[in-house]
């Protein structure tokens, strides 16, 4: 067979895949008030409103976090006909914040794994265990916008980032745990998947 038949076929394959994965992180909204995502390497402050969420609590490794929740989380809203949104929300422990060990991924700890709800007319009938109904207060942020694999060294390295900008912007300060936003599907691709490194500020 010759290459650029190969070529061909292989390009005829992977346009739907990759199709398909965009489709899946276009096709889930937003919950109701959320602004859009960051565009890729912007930091920028965000304002959110209040939301409710499917949360799961999970502690080991903090790289496996969100692997890890999404069986558990998936089962609460397909039992209970929850429709998807985007994005899957993980909240790190605020050590996370305060060690500045950019690149290690191996830390332990307890991190808290969301599905978002629409709007906070959702009232869930079937509350499995382990799972736990959330109201989250509105809230301002500061915000970085990434492209790539969802990495936890993706994580840190652009948490560090966020905490330069602190430091050059000494009139906030910061009032939460931090957290990341997962925008895409497990099948879109790594390097088209889109997240958010944010620390809660005032």
């Amino acid at each position: 067979m010759k290459l650029q038949t190969i070529v061909i076929i292989v390009g005829l394959i992977a346009i739907p895949i990759i199709g398909f994965g965009a489709y899946s992180a276009m096709s889930a909204p937003l919950p109701i008030g959320f602004p859009p995502p960051t565009a890729a390497g912007k930091i920028e402050i965000k304002h959110y409103p209040d939301y409710r969420s499917g949360t799961y609590t999970y502690i080991g490794p903090l790289s496996q976090a969100a692997n890890a929740a999404f069986e558990p989380l998936y089962r609460h809203i397909s039992s209970n006909n929850i429709p998807m949104t985007a994005p899957v929300e993980t909240r790190y422990p605020i050590i996370t914040l305060q060690s500045g060990q950019s690149g290690k991924g191996d830390e332990v700890g307890q991190a808290e794994i969301s599905f978002l709800y629409r709007d906070k007319d959702v009232h869930p009938q079937n509350v499995a265990q382990g799972i736990q109904v959330e109201d989250h207060p509105a809230m301002t942020v500061v915000s970085i916008g990434l492209q790539g694999a969802y990495t936890f060294t993706s994580y840190q390295q652009n948490l560090e980032r966020l905490r330069e900008w602190l430091r050059q912007h000494p009139n906030y300060t910061v009032s939460g745990p931090p957290r990341r936003f997962f925008y895409d599907s497990p099948f879109t691709p790594d390097v088209l998947k889109c997240s958010e490194v944010q620390i809660p500020i005032k």
